[in-house]
């Protein structure tokens, strides 16, 4: 409702005011209600209010505003227009001009709100595309915990820092990444012969990199790590875990019990016992879940689907064994990578290759992904030709799709250089 100004005359001093004055507050208002009207009017037409000195030319003019305001309510002029500010929740100035009513420019709220969606980086591009929701079939499934997910990985995210470690090969005089790579490859096997859940591998090696970057280990000793810090994992995460005797078994009787228990102590010691880590598997879990459900929108089936899972396990523990990957990038940007780069290999030319989902799952821009991205691609085209062929070995078989022989997403790899192309 439109408010307008109402300003009373206040009495001379000294002077008594009547009664019969009062009903000049009225007068008073509509003069000032037709100041809009006649802001272009001469001076002498505009009347002056009751004061001690000027109220004999008052009481004459009176008669002029009175007339000027009886001919405005006969004749209103349509070219007049007047302004009323209102007082809304919008705070919006309106202009009326005859029975037509007009906003003119965008609100101040509007604006505002606009302003802050650009400060939070939500473009128009943004709010055109639609974020898919991936947790509807998991409506009727308690083991979901669909009420708490969001809240969990937002966790993961925060806490993800505390398990990661430095480069730490140059405090070890005995040892170097191509003997962890060696290492890893060889309990990529292990983990195949014991059929563990892809949980354990993952853990292992997160105890492994945690516990070299705390101690010096000696050459002869860093088998006996590996297997230390995967029966820890086996605990931790198997319901049936391996004995003991298994893996002095599957490592050629290299070491015994007692070295084995002795390094287990050692390695929870060291660690203070802290296992509960946000691995790359707990972050892939969710990010191939998001890709799915974009496949899906997208007429994607779901053989497609499950080669995009295979594809990015497949890069993932590529990320895993490969020191230089392993330390730089996090947990949650090498599973995103890995996602990433699996859609590319699967759908070539899918497109687009990251969509709003997966970014707002992610947390990752494509741009922020694009390093980790090649580097996983350059793993893939060499894992045929490496020495190390466990990983290979294992993404090659039927039961995995066969994804370690799908050719690498080339688009993801940095053009030739010209003493290359030259050569060729």
């Amino acid at each position: 409702m439109a408010s307008r100004a109402i300003l009373r005359d206040q009495p001379p001093r000294g002077e008594g005011v009547k009664q019969k004055n009062v009903a000049g507050d009225g007068r008073n208002r509509k003069v000032l209600r037709d100041i809009g009207n006649l802001r272009n009017a001469p001076l002498d037409q505009i009347g002056r209010p009751i004061t001690r000195g000027f109220c004999a030319q008052d009481k004459i003019k009176k008669p002029v505003v009175a007339a000027q305001k009886k001919e405005a309510a006969v004749k209103p002029s349509p070219a007049r227009s007047v302004i009323v500010i209102s007082s809304d929740e919008e705070d919006e100035v309106e202009i009326l001009s005859g029975k037509n009513k007009k906003k003119t420019g965008k609100t101040f709220s509007s604006t505002l709100t606009a302003r802050s969606k650009a400060a939070c980086g939500i473009t128009k591009k943004q709010q055109n595309e639609q974020i898919l929701e991936i947790d509807a079939a998991d409506s009727g499934n308690e083991l979901a915990v669909l009420d708490y997910v969001e809240d969990i990985y937002k966790f993961y995210k925060l806490s993800e820092d505390e398990g990661r470690v430095g480069d730490y090969m140059a405090a070890q005089p005995e040892i170097n990444a191509k003997m962890r790579a060696i290492l890893v490859d060889w309990l990529v096997e292990v983990h195949r012969k014991f059929e563990l859940m892809p949980e354990t591998f993952y853990l292992t090696v997160n105890l492994i990199d945690r516990f070299l970057s705390m101690k010096t280990v000696p050459r002869k000793e860093l088998q006996l790590v590996g297997i230390s810090a995967m029966l820890i994992a086996c605990k931790y995460e198997e319901i049936w875990a391996p004995e003991v005797n298994d893996f002095i078994m599957i490592s050629d009787n290299a070491y015994v019990r007692a070295q084995v228990l002795a390094m287990e102590k050692t390695i929870l010691g060291k660690l203070e016992w802290y296992l509960t880590v946000p691995t790359p598997y707990v972050f892939l879990v969710r990010y191939i879940k998001a890709a799915a459900a974009a496949a899906a929108a997208c007429g994607g089936g779901a053989d497609d689907g499950k080669e995009m899972e295979n594809m990015s396990f497949f890069l993932a523990e590529l990320g895993v064994m490969n020191y230089s990957a392993a330390v730089v990038y996090g947990p949650s940007k090498l599973a995103a990578s890995a996602v990433y780069v699996a859609r590319c290999t699967i759908n070539a030319a899918a497109a687009p290759r990251w969509t709003e989902t997966l970014r707002h799952h992610t947390g990752f821009s494509e741009e922020e992904i694009a390093d980790c991205a090649k580097m996983l691609v350059g793993f893939h085209s060499g894992a045929a030709e490496n020495k190390l062929k466990a990983v290979y070995r294992k993404f090659s078989s039927p039961e995995r799709g066969a994804v370690a022989l799908f050719p690498p997403a080339a688009a993801l790899l940095p053009p030739p250089t010209a003493a290359a192309a030259i050569t060729c």
